[in-house]
C-alpha cells in the first residue's frame, strides 16, 4: 500500500446543506457525482460528501447514531493568527466551535469546529510541521 490518503468521505444527513457549508469555506465542488455525491478538491486530495445511510450501506456497516467518531480532519495553517481567523470563518459558515483557539502544550495553537453533521475539524498552527508554498505538510525526519 502506498503511504498516502487520496479521499476522505464524510457521511452527511443533508447533501445540499453540506455542500453549501463547504462551499462557504471556499471548497470548490467538481461536476462529477451527478448530484448523488459531492466531490470537493482539497489540495492534493479530495473530500467526498455522501448521504450517511448510503455510505454505511456501501461499507457494510449499520448507520449508528451520531456521536464522537474517534476521527478528526485537520487543517494546518501557517500562522497562529490564521487559527482564530479560520475558526471564525467556519463559524460564520454554520460550524459549531467545539474548542476555541488556544495555545497548546505542544507549542502550537489549535481549536476545533464541528461541521453541520458533527464531523470534527482541528485547525492548527504547528511550529514542528511547516507547510510548503502549496500547503503540503511534510513531517520532520
Amino acid at each position: 500500500m502506498e503511504r498516502r490518503v487520496s479521499l476522505i468521505t464524510l457521511g452527511v444527513a443533508d447533501l445540499v446543506r453540506a455542500r453549501m457549508f463547504y462551499e462557504q469555506l471556499g471548497f470548490k465542488a467538481s461536476s462529477i457525482g451527478g448530484g448523488a455525491v459531492v466531490f470537493l478538491q482539497a489540495g492534493p486530495m479530495a473530500i467526498c460528501l455522501w448521504p450517511r445511510s448510503e455510505l454505511a450501506a456501501d461499507a457494510g456497516v449499520a448507520d449508528a447514531p451520531a456521536g464522537f467518531r474517534g476521527v478528526a480532519v485537520a487543517h494546518n495553517v501557517r500562522t497562529t493568527e490564521e487559527v482564530d481567523a479560520t475558526l471564525a470563518e467556519a463559524e460564520r459558515a454554520g460550524a459549531r466551535i467545539t474548542r476555541p483557539a488556544h495555545d497548546a502544550d505542544w507549542g502550537g495553537r489549535s481549536g476545533y469546529f464541528a461541521d453541520p453533521d458533527g464531523h470534527l475539524w482541528e485547525v492548527a498552527w504547528n511550529p514542528h510541521f511547516p507547510l510548503s508554498d502549496d500547503g503540503a505538510l511534510t513531517l520532520p525526519q
